[in-house]
């Protein structure tokens, strides 16, 4: 299979199976699966263990799982399809698109978030996008085993309803939003948040179409991604995964059963921030638009020099996450990496210790993770249902072993 992309089909039928030894077979994990292209050429590809113990279901190429986070980086794509399309600016106001949050004020002391200031400037779409925007998760990322937020603004989040609950349109969304105090001026710091949900609140407000709507039309269906969107239908329901969390030192309890899981029903929240469901072949899809300067299989979504913007480090000063990001959750390290419009940047092997210098990734709640590197021509995705993402650094494994195959 690696024939013709440089890469050691000997080392690369390591990886399934220390992937099978150490977390499969150790019940550290149910299942997995595995891909590896390169030029354009699937290298390796695997399908692990169990997508649902229970029923006794093995995970096959075709498994549908959750991939939350991963949604960021293609609803982030599908903002600035519309930004080509000549919608707005970076750097404009996002009032433009939400008059709801003019008056918006900025935090800055208080145990009770009472004491206020006036923005610098308004938040733009910039800021959105590379997640600086003075948003944060209002505590919501307790879901996914972040500690308890005594925090005054997430507080407020809380007493303004802020949520992405199921019956919670993109609208109500966004009109709580504006309601609430911004962490700290816009631009000026980093914080993994609520913004790339706006992001799709702008997508579906600029288009005049539902979000969902547009990701299909624009995305989902020129690339053939048929089996990626925010619900499972009953036709699929039997390739849906189940979701487990480790509970007890390495023991795994289920999380989400796919028989009765609330993915199996239409939200009305269609989240930007993480409510797709997709499986490994739609997603490569996607990377392969990613690693192919904005365009695969005949079909375009984006210029090249846009999609080469959007992975360049958009992180005030160019300085890395360790010096301007706000401690919270993230699906990402912090030494040596920047952070573009919709992705992490790898800035520097030798602080992030990690190899693919240049490469631009994210990564999911279910301990889901992707990277493109430009300069291999190289696309790794990762698939599990392990929730939270903190609980093994499959990213940091995979990297050693897919980088070592590479031999020209």
């Amino acid at each position: 299979m690696a024939a013709h992309t440089g890469m050691a089909t000997r080392q690369l039928e390591r990886i399934g199976a220390v992937l099978q030894e150490r977390y499969v077979d150790a019940g550290r994990i149910a299942g997995c699966q595995v891909l590896v292209a390169r030029h354009g050429q699937v290298a390796y590809r695997a399908s692990l263990g169990m997508m649902d113990v229970k029923r006794a279901k093995p995970m096959e190429d075709h498994s549908i799982l959750r991939i939350y986070s991963m949604t960021k980086p293609i609803t982030s794509v599908a903002l600035m399809m519309l930004m080509e399309r000549g919608a707005f600016q970076l750097d404009e106001p996002v009032t433009r698109v939400l008059p709801e949050w003019r008056g918006q004020k900025v935090w800055v002391g208080g145990a009770d978030g009472a004491e206020l200031a006036e923005p610098r400037r308004p938040v733009s779409f910039r800021d959105l996008l590379s997640h600086t925007a003075g948003l944060t998760y209002g505590g919501l990322l307790e879901q996914v085993g972040a500690p308890a937020s005594a925090d005054p603004v997430d507080a407020a989040y809380r007493a303004a309803g802020v949520r992405r609950g199921p019956d919670e349109t993109l609208e109500q969304f966004v009109t709580k939003l504006g309601q609430v105090p911004l962490k700290y001026q816009p631009g000026e710091r980093w914080m993994y948040s609520l913004a790339t949900d706006v992001c799709g609140a702008v997508v579906e407000r600029i288009s005049g179409k539902p979000f969902g709507d547009f990701l299909q039309e624009e995305i989902f269906g020129p690339l053939g991604m048929v089996d990626t969107g925010f619900h499972v239908p009953e036709a699929k329901r039997d390739r849906f995964a189940a979701n487990y969390a480790r509970r007890g030192g390495e023991m795994l309890a289920l999380a989400d059963d796919p028989a009765e899981s609330a993915y199996l029903q239409p939200p009305v929240f269609q989240s930007g921030g993480g409510g797709l469901v997709s499986t490994i072949d739609d997603y490569h899809r996607f990377c392969d638009v990613l690693r192919g300067g904005g365009a695969a299989g005949g079909v375009r979504l984006l210029g090249p020099r846009t999609l080469a913007l959007m992975h360049k480090n958009h992180l005030p000063g160019g300085r890395d996450l360790t010096e301007v990001a706000i401690d919270s959750f993230s699906e990402t390290a912090a030494q040596g990496v920047g952070f573009g419009l919709g992705f992490a940047v790898t800035l520097d092997e030798v602080r992030s210790g990690t190899l693919g210098q240049g490469d631009f990734y994210w990564g999911g709640a279910a301990s889901t993770l992707f990277w493109v590197d430009p300069a291999e021509d190289l696309v790794a995705i990762f698939l599990t249902q392990l929730m939270p993402s903190t609980t093994y650094n499959f990213r940091g494994l995979l990297k050693n072993m897919i980088y070592a195959a590479i031999e020209d």
